[in-house]
């Protein structure tokens, strides 16, 4: 997606690791037009895939998550990375580990918003190790709903995660794919 790509170009900021901040659009501050822009085309790659829910996790898929559910006019679940006083009754919970903030989570989602019959979309700001994508899907088997796909923002292409899920059969759909990022500059593919 050429305007997402122009945002990275223009504001993403390369830190070690490597991580890219894209914090004045999409993870701190939002850029509500672009998010939902983000959202309209995600929408349109899997409108014809049955979507009954989108699942995505804390914090920052939420906000492209809601706008793909704008769009595909779905319920949007999102994991949360702690069980809190108001997560009760039944869960469905897994170990995810975080590849920017290098921590595991155990992110529950409430049984009664994933039901068998649901085909779930995954909704995430980024892919990179893909980690966050597999801890989802765990979710969604552990309620015996169907992965239909996931939608990403920004694929990091030159890290595995990706490759590997797509190995195991995932449709993936991400708006921009990264193949180098280092001191030159950011190259899409």
């Amino acid at each position: 997606m050429k305007a997402l790509e122009e945002r990275i170009l223009s504001e993403g900021k390369i830190l070690p690791g490597p991580v890219l901040k894209v914090s004045s659009f999409l993870n701190h501050q939002i850029d509500p037009d672009l998010v939902m822009d983000l959202g309209a085309e995600i929408g349109r790659l899997f409108k014809d895939a049955g979507v009954t829910k989108i699942l995505t996790i804390e914090s920052s898929g939420i906000a492209i998550a809601l706008a793909a559910g704008a769009a595909l006019h779905v319920p949007v679940v999102f994991a949360k990375k702690h069980r809190t006083s108001n997560v009760s009754g039944a869960v469905y919970q897994t170990q995810v580990h975080s590849y920017t903030h290098n921590t595991d989570y155990t992110v529950v989602v409430e049984s009664q918003f994933i039901k068998p019959d649901d085909k779930v979309l995954l909704v995430d700001d980024f892919l990179a190790n893909g980690k966050a994508l597999e801890g989802l899907i765990e979710l969604v088997d552990q309620a015996g709903a169907k992965v239909v796909g996931a939608g990403i923002a920004i694929e990091k292409g030159f890290q595995d995660g990706g490759a590997a899920l797509r190995e195991r059969g995932l449709r993936i759909e991400s708006l921009a794919v990264i193949d180098r990022m280092d001191e030159n500059g950011i190259t899409f593919r």
